[in-house]
């Protein structure tokens, strides 16, 4: 399985300590030089991707930087960067949260998923007990989500 990440599910998924469901669920992650780099501006992030990622966290350059700037007239470097290398390598799950990101990412044939849709496929395997208590630290962080959504990530959890 081929699973390309932006920046913001790994961030998400360090600040709650549950970075290690990436590697338990799809074992290997690419990510363009750009999202490695928005990574390491984290003090802590940086030194736990220096000590811990390395076999797991791959970073892998676009070879079409063409697509790149094509997309981020409408988005960011990381995230631009994500969707051109997930289309280039055909890769089967794009790991992406921003909105506009995310609708980009759709029209261009990619599938995608966050860091809710990470945590709702870590209780599915159990390798999480709940998500709810997950979530609520998320969104103490700063995390947005409407609560329409909430409830229906709760219901789909079995956790309403």
């Amino acid at each position: 399985m081929i699973v390309v990440s932006d920046t913001s599910p790994i961030t998400y998924l360090f600040q709650i300590q549950q970075l290690h469901l990436l590697k338990s669920l799809f074992e290997t992650v690419i990510i363009p030089p750009n999202v490695y780099d928005e990574l390491l501006e984290i003090p802590e992030q940086k030194a736990w991707l220096k000590e811990n990622s390395s076999n797991w966290i791959l970073v892998k350059s676009v070879s079409d930087k063409s697509v790149v700037a094509e997309f981020q007239k409408l988005l960011d470097k990381g995230e631009s960067e994500a969707i051109a290398l997930a289309k280039e390598l055909h890769a089967d799950t794009l790991l992406i949260d921003e909105t506009r990101g995310r609708a980009i990412a759709e029209k261009e044939g990619l599938q995608v998923t966050g860091v809710v849709g990470v945590l709702l496929r870590a209780k599915q395997q159990n390798l999480v007990s709940a998500v709810k208590p997950l979530l609520d630290i998320l969104i103490e962080k700063r995390f947005r989500i409407s609560d329409k959504v909430y409830h229906v990530v709760l219901k789909s959890a079995n956790e309403l």
